[in-house]
């Protein structure tokens, strides 16, 4: 009772914009970039265990584009994560692309990406077979 009295005194109800309620608090990596015109938002998340792909899942069912940076978690997890991502993109019809190694864009049915990034290894083997079968 004390210590509402006291907190309540130090931080009046009509100014809660510096206290942090420490019981709900939780580690959030997500960060939000806002299109001005839409509101639709590119949400940019290092997840760091499978445990968070639901999160990722409730962005895209919010219809915000994701991109994925799946560096920090182990390669199973990595796999498990973008086995969950496909389901829900395949569930509300968004499409899933490979940026790099490790790095993916998940977009919902309302975004459309133009343009690919191709992959230095793939273009290097695809070289490769190309001047094999020349054999000059």
């Amino acid at each position: 009772m004390a210590f509402k009295a006291i907190t309540e005194a130090l931080f009046p109800k009509g100014n809660n914009d510096d206290v942090i309620d420490t019981e709900d608090e939780s580690y959030d990596n997500d960060v939000e970039m806002t299109t001005s015109k839409t509101g639709a938002k590119m949400i940019l998340v290092e997840p760091r265990a499978y445990s968070e792909s639901q999160q990722i899942a409730d962005h895209l069912k919010r219809r915000n584009s994701v991109v994925v940076n799946l560096k920090r978690v182990t390669n199973d997890q990595a796999r498990r994560i973008i086995d969950f991502l496909s389901g829900t993109l395949y569930a509300i019809g968004g499409e899933l692309q490979r940026l790099g190694y490790g790095i993916y864009l998940c977009t919902p049915k309302n975004v459309n990406v133009e343009g690919r990034i191709s992959d230095e290894e793939s273009e290097k083997k695809a070289k490769s077979k190309i001047e094999d079968e020349m054999d000059f």
